[in-house]
């Protein structure tokens, strides 16, 4: 039997994570967080890192800097962008920045971000 399982969720009442995500629907191999209003600042310069998980994304409003492998890619409203599994990479926030992600498999699952 296929699984039928619908999940709803609103993000007013989604968790929020430790870097400030909000979590959204979630399946068995993908999920959903927004980043909603992330502010530019210097002070937040982040090392670049690498994840266990896939990342799509896409800009709703502000712009961004992300920096994959040397590479430096501008985000603004209306751009989506890829992160393989395992990519080094960082985000600068360059004006008020809300996106949506979705990550495989799910970024939350076993304390992963």
């Amino acid at each position: 039997m296929a699984d039928t399982t619908v999940m709803k969720v609103h993000s007013a009442d989604s968790p929020k994570g430790e870097m400030g995500q909000k979590y959204l629907a979630s399946g068995k191999t993908l999920s959903m967080r927004l980043w909603e209003g992330e502010q530019p600042s210097e002070a937040d310069a982040k090392e670049p890192s690498a994840r266990d998980y896939e990342t799509v994304g896409y800009v709703i409003s502000g712009s961004a800097e992300l920096h994959i492998e040397g590479q430096m890619v501008r985000l603004e409203p209306g751009d989506s962008w890829s992160v393989p599994k395992g990519a080094k990479h960082s985000y600068k926030i360059l004006e008020p920045f809300t996106a949506v992600e979705a990550t495989s498999p799910p970024a939350q699952v076993h304390g992963r971000e």
